[in-house]
């Protein structure tokens, strides 16, 4: 797998990065991801070992790390105007490592028909906490370094997607709530699916603390839920909840974005 990586990423470099400036920041860029590529496989192959999960938990982390890392590399020299690849690019790299071992847990559940031992559920129940308090973090360190970007907010938008869309598999194989807790993990993907057909959703969302409230509202649920001691009820009552803010939240933005693009005919 590393080695496949290798060969996308100089490949980009040779053909995608042709000015020395972008060719550095995408080497940069190469050497970040590369080394969280070795760290996800030190911790993945150690959990494994100590949860006695097989190869699926292994596949299922790389699967989703790999064409995250080739996006990374190949598009950071197109969006990024800053020679440093940013202390913020870091810990939402990190995100993505934590989230590439959820998804390794996805797959290793949807395996075992689910079952997981109560010290494992906590290990990933603190993972993923780790990941919920690093998402607040990579914004405010991007401003405060001066290298706020437009692959920096869309790496971290694309981080939360995962994540969720993850967590959400997990819950579900968890029996933590129903098929329809895979709708809350869809919803950022369909959205942007049926904006491909519906050019009016590609429009410019402003600024919204409603958005940003909703959303780590729904985080910080699907991340509970990985907790042992959340279990149905209390689990599909918050689940639910959850699903009811999100979709709120993504009707508001389909009707501005229909509103204004009236206004601007």
């Amino acid at each position: 797998m590393i080695r496949l990586l290798l060969v996308w990423v100089y490949w980009a470099m040779a053909f995608l990065s042709p000015d020395a400036y972008a060719l550095q920041l995408t080497r940069t860029a190469f050497a970040a991801v590369l080394a969280g590529g070795v760290v996800l496989l030190a911790v993945a192959v150690g959990t494994a070992a100590l949860a006695r999960f097989g190869e699926a938990f292994l596949l299922g982390a790389f699967v989703s790390y790999l064409p995250a890392a080739a996006v990374i590399v190949t598009r950071i020299a197109s969006y990024h105007p800053h020679a440093r690849f940013g202390l913020a690019n870091v810990i939402t790299l990190v995100r993505l490592i934590i989230t590439s071992l959820l998804a390794g847990l996805a797959v290793e559940l949807f395996m075992s028909q689910g079952r997981m031992t109560f010290i494992s559920a906590w290990y990933f129940f603190a993972a993923a906490a780790v990941g919920l308090v690093l998402d607040g973090l990579d914004g405010p360190v991007a401003r405060r370094e001066e290298l706020a970007s437009r692959f920096g907010s869309r790496f971290d938008m694309e981080a939360d997607a995962l994540q969720s869309f993850v967590l959400s598999v997990v819950a579900f194989v968890l029996a933590k709530a129903g098929w329809w807790i895979l709708i809350g993990g869809l919803l950022r993907y369909l959205f942007v699916a049926v904006s491909v057909v519906w050019p009016t959703l590609a429009g410019a969302l402003p600024p919204s603390w409603r958005r940003k409230t909703i959303s780590a509202i729904q985080s910080s649920v699907l991340v509970a839920l990985l907790a042992p001691i959340i279990v149905p009820p209390l689990s599909t009552i918050a689940a639910t909840t959850a699903l009811l803010l999100l979709v709120y939240s993504f009707t508001v933005d389909v009707v501005w974005l229909v509103g204004e693009r009236g206004r601007t005919q």
